[in-house]
Formats: C-alpha cells, sequence, structure tokens
C-alpha cells in the first residue's frame, strides 16, 4: 500500500520576545521607558558601549524531529495534552504555514477543517458561503451544484440559508463548514478539535460521515480529546508531547499511554495546558464525601461536593461568575455537567482569591470506574479559563446494591437501583 503522507525531519520554530515590563503599563510608563531607553542609546553612542535592551528573544520549538508515514485509506488519530503540538502539524500538513526544517509530501486532494468557519464571510449568506467555501476547498461550481442539496440537507440551514452567516450561532458555522468540507471528493481529510461546538447529535452524525468517508478508502487525521471518538473511528493512533511523537500504534494502547500522562499529579497552578482569557483562574479542585471530608473517591449514588479555588485579577473583581464541572469517564465521554447557569446561580468575585462549593445530594450515577473533572470559568460568557482532567478520582460501589460484582461498562455507565420479579398470572 502507497503512503498518503510522509513526514520527514518535519519542524516548526518560533521566536517568543520577552520585555520586562510591568502588568499594567500606562502612558506615562511608557514615555519614561522610551525617554529612558534614547538617552542610553546616547550614552552608550558616546562611550562606545551598545545601547542597553530589555527584550529577550527565546526559540520556542513547536514541533522538533516529526517522521510519520500515513498509508493511503487509514484513519490515524493524533492525541496530546493541549500545547504539545497537534494543531501545528495539522497547520503544516494544510499548508497554512511553512516548516522551520524538513518536509511533508501529500498525496491527492485534500481538504482540512481547523478552525469553526474557516473561509467564511460573515455578510454572506449561508448559501453564498457555501460557494465561496467550497471554491476555496478546491470544489468547481459544478461539483458545488451537484452536492448542493445534500450539504445543506447534512448542515440542516435550510432555514437559515439566505440569512448571512455572522446571525449564525457557533452551532450552525460548524455544521455548515463541517458540511462543506466532508461533502468534498477528496483523498485526505484532516479535521481539528471543532466537533466539540457542535450538540451530542451533530457529533454522532459527524462522526458517522467520517466513518463513511474512511469506508470508502480516503485519508482520514483526526485531533480530539474525546478518546471515545478516536477508538470508535481511527485504526492507529499518535502519541505528541513537548511537539515531539513519544508514541505510536494501536489506537487502545496509545489512548491508554495518553490517559496516563495526566495522572502524574501536577499541581492545577503549574499546569499551562489551559486556555482561556486568564482574568480568572482554577487555582485548585477539593472533592468531600457528604461527612466534609477530603477524598480521592466518593460511593456511587451518594452526596458528595467539589470546592473550587479561583483567583481573580483586579479587573475582574465585582463580576458575575459561571463555573463548569463536567464528569468524563476515562474515554473523555461526558457524563455528567455541573453548570452554574443550568441552577441558575447568581455567583460573583469578590476578591481577588474565593473558593466556591459545588453540592451534589444525590450522588453520582455512575457505575464504578475512574473518572476525570473538566472545569471552566466563565465571565459574561467569555471562557476565563479552562481545563481538561483537572482532577482525577474514582467511583466506588453503592452500598447495598451488586455487591461483589464488577460490573461491565460495555452493558452502560449510568446506574440506577432496580429490581426484577415475577408476574404471576
Amino acid at each position: 500500500m502507497s503512503f498518503a503522507i510522509k513526514i520527514e525531519g518535519l519542524g516548526k520554530r518560533y521566536l517568543l520576545t520577552h520585555q520586562h515590563k510591568a502588568r499594567y503599563h500606562s502612558l506615562r510608563d511608557a514615555l519614561a521607558d522610551g525617554a529612558q531607553r534614547l538617552v542610553g542609546a546616547a550614552r552608550g553612542a558616546v562611550l562606545g558601549r551598545p545601547a542597553p535592551t530589555r527584550t529577550e528573544r527565546e526559540e520556542f520549538w513547536a514541533l522538533k524531529d516529526i517522521d510519520l508515514q500515513v498509508e493511503q485509506g487509514e484513519r490515524l488519530a493524533i492525541v496530546g495534552r493541549n500545547g504539545a503540538g497537534k494543531s501545528t502539524l495539522l497547520k503544516l500538513l494544510s499548508r497554512v504555514t511553512e516548516p522551520t526544517r524538513g518536509r511533508a509530501t501529500l498525496r491527492g486532494r485534500m481538504a482540512s477543517l481547523l478552525e469553526v468557519g474557516t473561509g467564511f464571510h460573515p455578510e454572506l449568506t449561508g448559501r453564498e458561503n457555501i460557494y465561496l467555501n467550497g471554491a476555496i476547498l478546491g470544489m468547481g461550481r459544478r461539483e458545488i451544484d451537484r452536492k448542493f442539496d445534500e450539504i445543506v440537507a447534512f448542515a440542516d440551514v435550510e432555514k437559515f440559508l439566505d440569512t448571512p452567516v455572522k446571525r449564525y450561532s457557533s452551532g450552525m458555522y460548524t455544521r455548515l463548514a463541517f458540511s462543506v468540507a466532508a461533502h468534498l471528493d477528496t483523498d485526505i481529510l484532516i479535521i481539528d478539535e471543532v466537533l466539540a461546538v457542535g450538540d451530542a447529535a451533530f457529533q454522532r452524525k459527524c462522526l458517522g460521515k467520517m466513518e463513511d468517508v474512511s469506508q470508502q478508502g480516503r485519508t482520514l487525521l483526526f485531533v480530539s480529546h474525546n478518546m471515545a471518538a478516536v477508538e470508535t473511528l481511527c485504526n492507529r493512533a499518535v502519541l505528541l508531547a513537548g511537539g515531539r511523537i513519544v508514541d505510536s500504534g494501536d489506537t487502545r494502547r496509545i489512548v491508554e499511554a495518553y490517559s496516563h500522562t495526566w495522572r502524574q499529579g501536577v499541581a492545577l497552578s503549574e499546569r499551562h495546558d489551559r486556555s482561556g482569557t486568564g482574568r480568572a483562574r482554577i487555582e485548585s479542585i477539593v472533592l468531600e464525601n457528604g461527612a466534609g471530608e477530603e477524598t480521592p473517591r466518593i460511593a456511587s449514588m451518594q452526596p458528595f461536593s467539589v470546592n473550587v479555588t479561583v483567583s481573580a485579577a483586579p479587573e475582574a473583581v465585582g463580576k458575575k461568575v459561571d463555573l463548569i464541572l463536567i464528569v468524563c469517564d476515562s474515554r473523555d465521554t461526558r457524563m455528567v455537567p455541573l453548570y452554574t447557569e443550568w441552577t441558575q446561580s447568581d455567583l460573583r468575585l469578590t476578591a481577588e482569591r474565593q473558593r466556591f462549593r459545588c453540592t451534589v445530594p444525590a450522588g453520582l450515577p455512575l457505575i464504578a470506574d475512574t473518572y476525570w473533572l473538566t472545569a471552566a470559568v466563565l465571565i459574561g460568557g467569555v471562557s476565563e479559563d479552562k481545563l481538561d482532567r483537572a482532577l482525577e478520582f474514582e467511583v466506588t460501589p453503592p452500598e447495598g446494591f451488586a455487591e461483589g460484582l464488577v460490573l461491565n461498562p460495555g452493558f452502560g455507565q449510568i446506574l440506577v437501583k432496580h429490581d426484577w420479579g415475577h408476574i404471576h398470572a
């Protein structure tokens, strides 16, 4: 079998500039700094010394020494923590940016969906953007005409087809963008973690479409933090860490290796794989049982609480804040959401460091297994901080139910107490 993608010694370097300055820089400070630099430069010229500088440059290799071959018709997952280099690799393959060293050879027609609405013009309608985006991806007008109805039906935007896409929700954007890319007759399809924007029904629809694409012998590169989707869709996986490939092989084994990287006990304050504006940050998350004791494990269907410590920048103090905790299984399938907006909780950041508590009286109706909490802080609907797999914990069997049994998660993970009996005729 011949290759679809061949990567040899690929690397991408960025130069980071560090300037020593205060966090809040006023106009007076800027003028004073400018005058100081001029005086320093003049003095250096008189004395024959170079002018001092407060700017430092640092090399950062987002990717380094990547060697990888993807065969035609292969379904390859690229997994790794945030900042591992996944998106950089896809941008290099998609020719969005040029590599610093090495090369990547692609055989065949390629389509990539790296960001929601890439190639869309906000002032144009959905109909017009289908033709625009299709042309950008390499589709001819006749090909778009032939597939137009199928694209619209898949995206489920018929009612809004002649509405400017600037009025679309992020979910509608995603549906339309994915539909155009998925219906392009390509040899290689590259999908980044954009499906997380859509709802559960749309995600299932997309996964079904990608499975159809792979069964047609087309090559698929898939980046996702959803390990259940990765295991379902891909027959091989690559694990990235620090811009390098640290492991590759069978998908299930790589998923286990990826899960292990989250069990190293790194303090949340030291985690750099977070996203958001940073005006508010999650400092710690503590799990407590019904007695108020800190614990790494809770019994199924027993009360517990989660304490979240949040630090805030001065400008964020006094603002209304929303917190989200999502209980995920070991494959990153979202099981139980705990969301302040759903409970209509009016919480505010009253200090630069504050603790919040989420109480769950009914407990988690989950079978015994290891689970994770993904956590996020929002202000005014804007994500300030998001941490995947922020806390690992264990759910133990409930008392008085299925004692002595190891429950198979293949039958389902939601646990409800129930009884069976005879019906007498």
